[in-house]
């Protein structure tokens, strides 16, 4: 049986309240380590709205309507991890992430999913960008407030 390898091709969902509060959650195999929603594709045929759809309900248990997602239209291509390209098919040293926004209702409900995520915080959004581990997530977040003047 061969292994099934991990999709090359991701998303980051910055979710926020509409005073830009943005949730973070605490990685649990990495404490310490803040992020927003990630994941990739489940099969190469996927789309990217549903990726992002699918994560953000299986990490914080946030049902996104359609109507709330938005593309940002901003991908970053960056070099995976050392500790992480296990899970990629050999040779495959690069992913592109394709950022999302999700907006939500102040005190919207989070259950996180315990094996990804020890715990979460609401942060304002520059605090959020300063707690981020990744740098693609740190400057996605910092997009959020030109993101929302354009989708007015």
């Amino acid at each position: 049986m061969s292994q099934i390898h991990k999709i090359p091709e991701s998303v980051l969902v910055v979710i926020h309240t509409p005073d830009l509060q943005v949730l973070m959650l605490e990685r649990a195999d990495q404490p310490g380590f803040w992020q927003s929603v990630t994941g990739s594709k489940d099969t190469p045929n996927e789309p990217l709205s549903e990726t992002a759809r699918r994560e953000v309900l299986e990490e914080t248990g946030i049902v996104a309507a359609p109507e709330q997602l938005r593309d940002w239209a901003l991908v970053n291509r960056y070099e995976i991890y050392p500790v992480w390209r296990h899970r990629y098919a050999p040779g495959v040293t690069h992913n592109s992430e394709h950022v999302f926004g999700l907006r939500v209702p102040a005190g919207s409900l989070v259950r996180l999913a315990p094996r990804e995520h020890l715990q979460y915080r609401w942060l304002p959004w520059r605090e959020a960008a300063d707690l981020c581990f990744s740098p693609s997530n740190a400057e996605a977040i910092l997009h959020l407030p030109k993101q929302l003047e354009a989708s007015v």
